[in-house]
Formats: C-alpha cells, sequence, structure tokens
C-alpha cells in the first residue's frame, strides 16, 4: 500500500459524511482531467479538482449537501475571468454521497491505479539511492529499491518496495517492460554488471546510472570487452541528472533524475509503449 491509497483509507474511516466530487467532463484547458476526484468531509478534505475558485465552489457545494442545506448535483464551470481563472475551459463536476457501495469502489478504483502505475527499480541503497526513493515517492510510480546490504535497505524513509538481493543484476531480467531503472550502488563493478543486464533489453523506458563522463567511457569500454554493441550504449543516460546543474548533492541529483524519469515514461506513453506493473 502506498501513501495515497493509506490516506485515503484513513480518510474514510475518519469521516463518515463525505461527498464525492468528480471531473466528469473536462473540455479545453483545464487544471485536472476527467476522472479526477477528491473527497470532501465537513472539516475535510481529501485531494483536488485543479484549486483556485473551482475547488472553492466545489467545497462549498459539496459541504451545502452535507449539511442537508441544498447543493447541486451537477455543476458546469466555465474556467474564465468571472470566476477568476484564465485556464479557458470548461468543467463538470458531479457530486455523489460516499455511502458503502462506492467507498468500496473508490478504495478499488485506487488499487487498480496503484497496480498499474510503471515501476522505477533503484538498484543502490546509498546517499544518492535513498535520496531518489524521497523523491520518487512523491510521485505516481512504483518504486523498488535493490540492494545487496540490509544496513543500507534499514536507513530507507520512504515507503517503497525493497528488495535484499546478494545477485541484484539477476533481478534485472524481471523487470516489467516499460519500467526505469537506475543504477546507483556502492561499486563501479556492480554498476557495469546491472547496467549491462539493463541495457540488453530494449523494453524498458529508462536506463540511468549515476556517475561521470569519465566513468561512461569506462562503461563503454567494458561493453566492447563483453562483445557488445556499442549502440547499446546510446540507451544510457550517464550522468543521471545531467549536467546543467554543477551540484553534487545527492538530493540534487535525485531531483534533477526524477524529472528524467517522467519525461522518459511520457516518451514511452507518447510512442505507444505504455508502461506495464507487474501482476
Amino acid at each position: 500500500m502506498n501513501f495515497l491509497q493509506d490516506s485515503l483509507e484513513g480518510f474514510l474511516a475518519r469521516e463518515h459524511r463525505v461527498v464525492i466530487v468528480e471531473v466528469t467532463a473536462a473540455k479545453g484547458s483545464t487544471p485536472r482531467d476527467e476522472g479526477t476526484f477528491m473527497l470532501v468531509a465537513p472539516t475535510e478534505i481529501h485531494g483536488t479538482v485543479g484549486g483556485g475558485q473551482l475547488e472553492y465552489d466545489a467545497i462549498e457545494n459539496a459541504r451545502k449537501m452535507l449539511a442537508d442545506a441544498g447543493g447541486e448535483a451537477r455543476l458546469d464551470i466555465p474556467l474564465g475571468p468571472e470566476i477568476g481563472q484564465c485556464c479557458g475551459g470548461r468543467v463538470e463536476l458531479t457530486f455523489t454521497f460516499a455511502d458503502a457501495q462506492a467507498r468500496e469502489a473508490l478504495e478499488a478504483r485506487l488499487a487498480e491505479e496503484e497496480r498499474r502505475k510503471p515501476q522505477v527499480w533503484v538498484f543502490g541503497a546509498g546517499h544518492v539511492g535513498r535520496a531518489l526513493a524521497d523523491a520518487l515517492t512523491m510521485l505516481p510510480l512504483n518504486i523498488f529499491v535493490v540492494e545487496a546490504r540490509q544496513s543500507e535497505l534499514d536507513q530507507l524513509t520512504s515507503e517503497v518496495h525493497h528488495r535484499l538481493a546478494a545477485l541484484p543484476e539477476a533481478l534485472v531480467a524481471d523487470i516489467p517492460p516499460g519500467s526505469a531503472v537506475v543504477i546507483v550502488t556502492h561499486d563501479h563493478a556492480l554498476d557495469f554488471l546491472i547496467g549491462q543486464e539493463a541495457l540488453a533489453r530494449t523494453d524498458l523506458a529508462y536506463v540511468g546510472m549515476v556517475g561521470s563522463t569519465s566513468k561512461r567511457a569506462s562503461f563503454l569500454h567494458h561493453l566492447e570487452r563483453q562483445g557488445i554493441d556499442r549502440g547499446a550504449a546510446d540507451r544510457l543516460v550517464l550522468p543521471i541528472g545531467g549536467t546543467a546543474v554543477d551540484d553534487k548533492r545527492p538530493e540534487v541529483i535525485a531531483a534533477m533524475t526524477a524529472s528524467e524519469v517522467l519525461l522518459a515514461f511520457a516518451a514511452w506513453r507518447h510512442k505507444g509503449d505504455a508502461p506495464t506493473a507487474a501482476g
């Protein structure tokens, strides 16, 4: 279970009277897409339908329903200057009470969304690996951290999946197609083994490795010695995080790498190969 799913279940357990606000139509430029929902209780909310006056009006309408003071089951809202928003689109919001059946449907929906999230496999739980896990946990992704040292896994603070593996490179073959692999172990030789296994596949959305231009050159020589086409290295991002920001702090590398991974997933979906989760 990830943070969002746990947060939803906790919200529903605390709040007995809840209205589900869902974007059932989104035309033109809108802050959130069709299918987005938020939950409104008398004193709490969970999620967002886009913020601003749109969300303020949605919360106000939902709380009228909760107070048995009227409220509309559906609102059609133009996102123009009259509500202080300049998106230019139009949003239809639907309001329904979260009865037992609706609550079960919400939990099932979130579980399915969780299952379908693309996976990021981080090999290494050192300083950069832990920072990367923290950064990625905030995104709609399933994160797996692989490490050969239990002592490093014990230092993870993020709610991520973790695997203790004596031979981390052996796990690469079973990673679902469309996933991202980020290699940040404590050992260059191990990095090369994992990188070699990852580049042997052509169905991964992203393969990245921490390092420098000299490490990239060393890895290319390693591939040559193994008889692997150097063209495979064209699919490798090394160094991860790029070179535009000259800052080697783990948190900065993690932030830049998280952006790279998101862009890689977007490009993968664009070419018609949507990331596939396990199961």
